[in-house]
């Protein structure tokens, strides 16, 4: 297969670049499912931009480095407020339908860390709304592509061959996918781009969907990219705590309505640990809250009050998050919502610069997949959705600036996946195991609150579990399940090094064997 783009990822960054790239050349996409089964069409809450006359670029910009403990990169911050009102304009002339006040005007809704209302959203359908909007933009474009059920193996690269230094760049020219038969096929193309999403799958109470394992940090490592902020994982305060609920988010908008948090005997909390923002208080903040709480009272959940605002406010305000619970037995205009914090949100991943580019010749990376600067120690609530936009652009205007010397054509890699000497594994709970291993070593010694010996545990854990991927990869045909399982693996140990390096407790990263550092500073 020979396109002038691969993108592999059907979220809003994914889409978003499909749609800009077209007006230069053929686009395929590749995704692991079903074209709509993302984290985007997941997400509840919104984008957060500066939509109204009362707030200001200052503002969002001091929230979104307030919340990344320091660690943001200030020019890329305001890069990415800055061009937010005119990409969620873009968006809506798509045909994405925001909320609308009586005048006219957008509904803005309030998270937390954020000093105003900014978030725009389709009440508690936010990201189902936008995916539809792109993926029927999409639809209409002939030169467009999408391969569902098709998962990257790995990039193909080879070294720039006019160049005569020692440190010869890689240049990606392509990856090896595998579709849902088993059959690899090599995709080539001039400009690959990375937007598989996150890695929440790798802990075992997580938001994300099951596609979330990391392939784009891993399938990048493999092909020599740098990797940066592993160590700041965003847990969600909020996940509904439910055997027949999995993965189901209780959007921080909730608690911007006015939710709040209380325990077991019915006692708000927050004022203990946040005085001054109680349930506002950035993500990091409010999941450590409640870990605490849950550990102090050796409780398995904590609950989520908003039932004072009344059954129609509800109904109307956060529909899908009112049926969910009810069709588990909880009315929440009557009773809170058990709640547990879960994996949201990977802060690191594959380092870019501001037009998207990786260390890797011809590859770029978006979204989450992404370390952009942005989020720093911590995302700000709904700045993800924005930075996916954003950087759409930014990777396009750069294609489109330099597509004349993009893409020359490149020796690659001899095909080498389809070995006819192995075996179909029949045993398919050598990989169960080894998954389940994975996600319990992480939650257990690697989630919200860490310990040095405990990771160093972890580290030699996962390192035999890996061992036994290998000798599992080297013996059977490879299959999507068997790569997933592999991708977790590296990540998780990519996280575990990168916390153990981290000497300090920062943003996310909260080690109790180091002092923290105030996030202000």
């Amino acid at each position: 297969m020979k396109s002038d783009f691969l993108i592999i990822g059907s979220g809003i960054a994914g889409l978003s670049f499909a749609l800009k790239a077209s007006r230069l050349g053929t686009v395929s996409v590749i995704t692991k499912k079903e074209e709509v089964d993302t984290a985007t069409n997941l997400a509840q809450g919104g984008i957060a931009a500066v939509l109204d006359f009362e707030d200001s670029f200052e503002s969002h910009i001091k929230d979104t480095i307030d919340a990344g403990a320091g660690l943001c990169d200030e020019d890329v911050v305001q890069m990415v407020v800055k061009n937010g009102p005119v990409r969620i304009s873009e968006l809506m002339e798509l045909g994405v339908k925001f909320v609308k006040e009586k005048d006219g005007k957008l509904s803005l809704g309030k998270e937390g860390g954020h000093s105003k209302r900014r978030v725009a959203h389709a009440y508690d359908l936010t990201g189902r709304e936008i995916e539809r909007a792109l993926v029927e933009s999409v639809e209409k474009i002939s030169n467009i592509a999408l391969f569902e059920n098709h998962m990257c193996v790995d990039l193909i690269t080879e070294s720039d061959l006019d160049k005569k230094e020692k440190n010869e760049q890689q240049k990606c020219v392509g990856a090896y996918v595998i579709d849902e038969c088993g059959d690899v096929t090599q995709f080539f193309a001039k400009i690959v781009v990375l937007c598989t999403g996150g890695t929440g799958k790798v802990y075992l109470y997580t938001s994300n969907p099951d596609i979330a394992t990391g392939d784009g940090v891993a399938v990048a490592h493999r092909a020599g990219a740098e990797i940066n902020n592993m160590e700041f994982v965003q847990f969600h305060p909020t996940c509904l705590y439910h055997h027949n609920a999995k993965n189901f988010l209780i959007s921080e908008a909730v608690r911007g309505e006015g939710a709040i948090l209380i325990n077991k005997d019915n006692q708000r909390f927050m004022e203990k640990y946040e005085p001054e923002q109680l349930e506002l208080a950035t993500r990091d903040k409010v999941a450590r809250a409640i870990d605490t709480e849950m550990k102090r009272s050796g409780v398995d959940c904590v609950y989520l009050d908003i039932s004072h605002k009344g059954k129609e406010f509800l109904q109307k305000r956060f529909p899908t998050i009112y049926e969910k619970c009810l069709s588990l037995g909880i009315d929440i205009s009557e009773r809170p919502i058990p709640v547990v914090p879960a994996a949201h949100y990977l802060c690191g991943g594959v380092t870019t610069d501001i037009h998207g580019r990786t260390t890797v010749g011809n590859l770029f990376a978006l979204g989450e997949t992404s370390c952009t600067g942005l989020h720093g120690g911590n995302r700000l609530a709904s700045n993800s959705l924005l930075e996916a936009i954003v950087y759409a652009e930014n990777v396009y205007r750069y294609c489109e600036k330099n597509w004349r010397t993009l893409g020359k054509e490149q020796k690659h890699k001899e095909y080498d996946y389809k070995k006819t000497d192995k075996e179909q594994i029949d045993e398919e709970i050598l990989i169960n195991h080894n998954w389940d291993v994975i996600r319990r070593v992480m939650w257990n010694y690697v989630g919200i609150v860490r310990k040095e010996s405990r990771l160093i545990l972890a580290k030699q854990r996962i390192a035999e579990v890996r061992k036994e991927i290998n000798e599992i990869l080297k013996k059977y045909k490879i299959t999507p399940n068997m790569l997933e399982l592999r991708n977790i693996s590296l990540v998780a140990s990519l996280i575990i090094d990168a916390s153990l390096a981290r000497k300090e407790s920062k943003g996310l990263h909260y080690i109790i064997d180091y002092p923290a550092i105030d996030d202000s500073q």
